[in-house]
């Protein structure tokens, strides 16, 4: 009988031992696959995303870090790197410009900028990962993943497009909502960059107030306008305004979210065979910085200088919260930059 009774207690130990091991599963379920590089601490707290306004520089990794002076990184408040890409299995492409990646990210950390990694890629992928579930829940682990990895501030998605006709803007709204929540747990924000929204149209409804509310803060592309208004420059003044008009007045957007984007490059007008310049290389042909327009070689290009900047910073102050430059590096140095321009306009101290 006493023999009995310890095979019966030996079993009841055993199933609770089992029992606590599946609880145990259950309670670390959300752990993403590949989650081998280590353990990270999840902050005490509730996320708090930052109201603060934003001077937003993208850099696209194949230009030379070297070539961008050092004082650019003390007018900017955020930093995204571009671009990572997805796989259509919803891992993530090795970066390209790895090198490039960690001078870049030093350099955000030594003057106090907020870095991020951008993810673009082909439409087709995005739109196909979106639509399933489970590939949808593995590429937002691995970003995840990614962010921890690598240290980042937060995760930029510039999809371009969402398509309300393909059904995308639901499974955006569902992707943006699952990335935020598992980016938020860990205090990383995230931002999405959308089109300028002028043009009604499936793109323009692809994106919800779902997803909005998803995000910390929406980068406004405020720039490739075919002839908006009459305008041949392709990011008028005019064509800022409108933008705001749409995004805080039609789609929702709260003004604390706003950021309004500027090129660093100019364009010829038309709808087809567009040619583009960047502000760097015209003035270094000797275009005006106090001018919009520049010609050389019998094409005519249209492009943002100093007073124009100025002037479209000092309505980000008024109507959004947040100023966005594409990109870091057409930038011009010295006192004819486009970002110190921004800054002196709203008198925000580097």
């Amino acid at each position: 009988m006493e023999k009995l009774n310890n095979m019966k207690r030996f079993i009841y130990l055993v199933a609770i031992f089992l029992l606590a091991l599946h609880s145990c599963k259950d309670d670390v379920k959300w752990v993403p696959d590949g989650y081998q590089s280590g353990v990270y601490e999840i902050p005490s707290g509730e996320y708090a995303s930052d109201k603060s306004f934003k001077i937003v520089a993208y850099y696209a990794e194949g230009n030379e870090p070297d070539s961008i002076e050092m004082a650019k990184f003390k007018m900017i408040t955020h930093l995204h790197y571009a671009f990572a890409y997805p796989n259509a299995d919803g891992t993530i492409k090795a970066l390209a410009k790895p090198a490039n990646f960690t001078k870049m990210k030093q350099r955000a950390k030594d003057n106090g900028v907020k870095m991020a990694v951008s993810f673009a890629g082909s439409e087709a992928i995005f739109s196909a990962i979106a639509a399933d579930s489970v590939l949808r829940s593995k590429l937002v682990d691995n970003i995840v993943i990614f962010a921890l990895k690598n240290d980042l501030d937060g995760i930029d998605i510039d999809w371009e497009y969402p398509r309300a006709n393909l059904s995308n803007d639901i499974t955006f709204e569902k992707f943006m909502k699952e990335l935020s929540g598992k980016l938020h747990k860990y205090h990383k924000y995230l931002s999405t960059a959308v089109t300028a929204g002028v043009y009604a149209g499936d793109v323009r409804d692809g994106i919800t107030a779902g997803a909005i509310d998803a995000v910390d803060f929406v980068n406004l592309m405020s720039y490739d306008g075919s002839n908006w208004a009459g305008n041949p420059n392709h990011s008028s003044y005019a064509m800022a305004e409108d933008v705001l008009d749409v995004w805080l007045n039609q789609k929702g957007l709260p003004k604390e979210k706003a950021v309004l984007g500027i090129p660093n490059y100019g364009k010829t007008p038309g709808s087809t065979n567009v040619l583009s310049r960047t502000y760097r290389v015209m003035l270094s042909e000797n275009a005006d910085p106090q001018l919009n327009i520049f010609t050389r070689l019998g094409n005519t290009y249209y492009y943002n200088g100093i007073p124009l900047v100025k002037s479209k910073a000092e309505l980000a102050r008024q109507r959004a919260n947040g100023l966005m430059f594409w990109e870091l590096y057409q930038d011009a140095n010295g006192p004819n930059s486009l970002i110190k321009a921004a800054n002196d306009a709203i008198q925000r101290a580097y």
